[in-house]
């Protein structure tokens, strides 16, 4: 069940959760609006962190090799159990809306000994 945040915890919220639990975590990022539709912006790329500026009213969400800024946010609802985030919706200004779904890097098995072997 998402929970929304109130607006004097975005900052701490996301420092919170940046610097205890994204390590590791993959991102995909989708914007949906009436202007252009549902796009994928991002598709599973590793998470370096989400912060709020509260300054420039912006909030950062940092993947490698990409960096999605949203300008003016007026609503964000996350879905978490204590600090382990597995996603939110950010709507803008604009009305546009701006999911995050994170999930944990696929885990590969380990070499077998006939594998090693070889």
């Amino acid at each position: 069940m998402a929970k929304q945040l109130e607006k004097s915890q975005w900052g701490i919220f996301f420092d919170r959760i940046t610097n205890a639990l994204l390590t590791g975590k993959r991102a995909e990022i989708e914007v949906a609006s009436l202007k252009l539709g549902d796009q994928i912006e991002a598709e599973w790329l590793p998470l370096l962190g989400i912060s709020y500026d509260p300054k420039d009213d912006v909030l950062d969400v940092d993947l490698e090799g990409h960096d999605h800024q949203i300008r003016n946010p007026r609503e964000i609802y996350v879905e978490a159990q204590g600090l382990e985030l597995s996603s939110m919706e950010v709507i803008d200004v604009d009305g546009t809306r701006h999911i995050v779904i994170l999930r944990d890097p696929l885990a590969l098995p380990a070499p077998s000994a006939a594998a090693a072997a070889r």
